[in-house]
């Protein structure tokens, strides 16, 4: 994996660049749709494809570890062949997924046991089963396991959390290196920064993992229950800290108001289910705003979705009729809701990365935050 930064905005910390992948190139900064087990909810590839724009998208290990399992995935030749994406896929190392199973999990220096959420078995994840588990699965980005902690966490929790996703850290980075891919292509090892919401928890995380001189470098533990402020002041700590010619990635983030400002404090790489979990719930993202398609006040509406859009379902179906779809229960909303959204979001990015090239970023961020959060 290669990234090189093609641009630098000159008023703040954004940058435009590219990352380069044996599966093809992404122009950051960039949004991922989640593909939690091996599919976008409701999105056929061809339409995230040729329609959305999607460059990258996202797997989860413990979901596709669970199902439908390592055996199948190997029999297939790896995700990309079982799921028929050709472009990259990024997968998290699982650690989000053992913290939100916090009544079913046991941490350990050796790693997390955990019960299935589907039919109860007993699982261990280590640093190391997890780098054989993502060999496996096939991503072209692969994550160090970490533990999340929680945005509420007290000082003392956070720091022990923290040495202890350093410690598994290196045992992980270590078997990586010691291991090689499985189908003919390489894959990139990126560490995790943690510390919850204490600068100097980030800062010493920030320094170690940068020390580790990986592909790339994410920031987690952060949009899981702390002030949005507290997020953006350690996203600004670590980006500070970490090295200017790797990419930055932050996890689970988040509304276009958090990615806008996260990209003006250096980040690269973006997921979150946002985009078609609310979508799914009738909320559109728009460029003018947020709307609650099921509200009556689109019963008789029948302009498009969004009327600046170029996304093929803003451009054939109005909010009169989607809100129809909504009312009806009828499975088609939630395909059109979510291929709008993400569309969306692929579009903000996107135009972030020309206002970077053009020099305009910060101008631009203050204008198109006030249209994008406001209720419609």
């Amino acid at each position: 994996m290669y990234f090189k930064v093609h641009y630098n905005d000159p008023n703040s910390n954004a940058r435009a660049g590219e990352i380069t992948t044996e599966h093809g190139v992404i122009q950051t900064p960039i949004f991922m749709p989640v593909g939690t087990v091996a599919s976008v909810k409701a999105v056929h590839f061809r339409e995230l494809r040729d329609d959305i724009g999607a460059q990258i998208i996202l797997g989860n290990t413990y979901h596709l570890y669970l199902r439908p399992g390592l055996d199948i995935l190997e029999q297939a030749g790896g995700l990309h062949k079982f799921n028929g994406w050709e472009r990259p896929i990024l997968t998290d190392s699982g650690g989000f997924q053992v913290f939100s199973l916090s009544d079913r999990r046991k941490l350990k220096e050796e790693g997390a046991y955990f019960h299935s959420h589907i039919d109860g078995s007993k699982h261990l994840f280590t640093p190391e089963n997890v780098v054989d588990i993502q060999r496996t699965i096939g991503a072209d980005i692969m994550m160090a396991f970490d533990e999340c902690t929680p945005g509420d966490a007290n000082y003392t929790y956070a720091k022990q959390s923290m040495e202890r996703t350093h410690r598994w850290l290196e045992r992980g980075l270590k078997h990586f290196n010691e291991t090689e891919p499985k189908y003919g292509y390489q894959q990139a090892f990126f560490p995790i920064v943690q510390g919850c919401i204490y600068p100097d928890l980030r800062r010493q995380s920030a320094e170690f993992v940068a020390s580790q001189n990986c592909a790339g470098n994410a920031i987690g533990g952060l949009s899981v229950g702390e002030p949005v402020e507290k997020m953006y002041e350690m996203t600004e700590l670590v980006n500070s800290i970490l090295p200017k010619d790797k990419p930055r990635y932050l996890m689970g983030v988040g509304t276009p108001a958090n990615i806008l400002e996260c990209i003006e404090r250096g980040v690269d790489m973006f997921d979150c289910v946002m985009p078609t979990r609310n979508g799914r719930n009738g909320m559109l993202f728009t460029r003018n705003g947020i709307i609650n398609i099921k509200n009556k006040q689109w019963a008789n509406d029948f302009s498009p979705i969004d009327e600046e859009s170029d996304c093929f379902v803003d451009k054939h179906y109005t909010k009169a009729y989607l809100r129809h779809l909504f009312v009806s229960r009828e499975l088609l909303g939630m395909q059109i809701a979510s291929i709008h959204n993400l569309a969306f979001y692929l579009w903000l990015v996107g135009e972030a990365r020309k206002q970077i090239i053009n020099g305009t970023f910060t101008s631009w961020k203050a204008e198109i935050i006030k249209k994008v959060t406001q209720r419609l």
